[in-house]
């Protein structure tokens, strides 16, 4: 009976991250319309390579990945939006 019980914890945890990738398309396509490809390229196109990392994570399985990558895309969409509304600045320092 424990074993079974530790088996579905362990199943529940390592699913695919369906919730996360969605966040992460919807912070994307929220801070294209609102122009933030001009306005903070560089953390668009961080967004952009991250969802799309997380998309290939998730294909070969690595659900992990997946999620970490689906994350952190999502903060990075968010950050350009705020950016494109003007409740942020860029950060116009060289990396």
């Amino acid at each position: 009976m424990a074993a079974l019980l530790a088996a579905l914890i362990l199943g529940g945890c390592a699913g695919a991250p369906v919730q996360e990738m969605s966040n992460a398309r919807q912070a994307v396509a929220a801070a294209e319309q609102s122009g933030a490809s001009h306005t903070a390229p560089k953390e668009m196109a961080q967004a952009k390579s991250l969802l799309q990392a997380a998309q290939a994570a998730l294909d070969r399985g690595d659900f992990g990945t997946a999620m970490e990558d689906a994350l952190r895309a999502r903060q990075l969409a968010v950050k350009a939006l705020r950016i494109s509304q003007g409740q942020e600045s860029a950060n116009l320092s060289p990396p």
